[in-house]
């Protein structure tokens, strides 16, 4: 799931619902396991499959016009309970950005911490976004994620957003918390060897 960022341009899948939480993302059921792989299948399992395990054609997961790397969703996502698997789920699936007015801070964290970027964008943005994929599925996002840009390719439209400085340099750099300590291991021991 380590994975550079730089310029992201794609398709994307819209899930214009609010308050999308971390059961919805991921039920509880599929928490038993602590290894990352094999989260994506169940992504949004409840409403992408019925219980005998066959897809609803109505669902947007489901939907042949709809793909790419980019969810955007709407306000509130990933509320409810702290569960990374969420986080797991979303990357596992193979979406590298989440664009949404609102996310909660925990999930938005997790995403953060799983290599997917929380993209929150205005609500109007957002409103122009959905307008465009709908009007469009092949609709076009550019996330620039040096420059902290996110642009509608079909509209022109473009904001800026915010992120953490350390988290920025981690995604841009493809590091972990892990791989973060140890690339500054020698500045570490410097620093503890200076002030003991």
């Amino acid at each position: 799931m380590k994975q550079k960022f730089d310029i992201i341009t794609s398709t994307c899948v819209p899930l214009p619902l609010e308050n999308v939480d971390t059961d919805q993302i991921i039920p509880a059921r599929f928490l038993k396991a602590t290894d990352k792989e094999g989260f994506g299948e169940n992504l949004f399992r409840d409403w992408r499959y019925d219980k005998d395990g066959s897809p609803k054609a109505d669902f947007v997961l489901n939907n042949p016009l709809y793909g790419g790397c980019i969810l955007v969703a709407g306000k509130n996502f990933g509320s409810g309970s702290s569960r990374e698997h969420a986080a797991w789920a979303i990357a596992g699936y193979g979406f590298r950005v989440v664009i949404s007015s609102f996310f909660a801070d925990i999930h938005k964290n997790n995403e953060l911490n799983n290599f997917v970027l929380p993209v929150v964008v205005s609500e109007s943005f957002l409103e122009e976004l959905f307008d465009s994929i709908s009007t469009d599925p092949k609709t076009e996002v550019e996330v620039n994620l040096p420059l902290q840009t996110v642009t509608n390719k079909s509209t022109g439209r473009r904001e800026t957003f915010e992120i953490n400085g350390y988290k920025k340099h981690c995604l841009m750099n493809g590091l972990d918390d892990i791989d973060y300590l140890i690339q500054n291991k020698d500045r570490i021991e410097g620093w503890e060897k200076r002030n003991k």
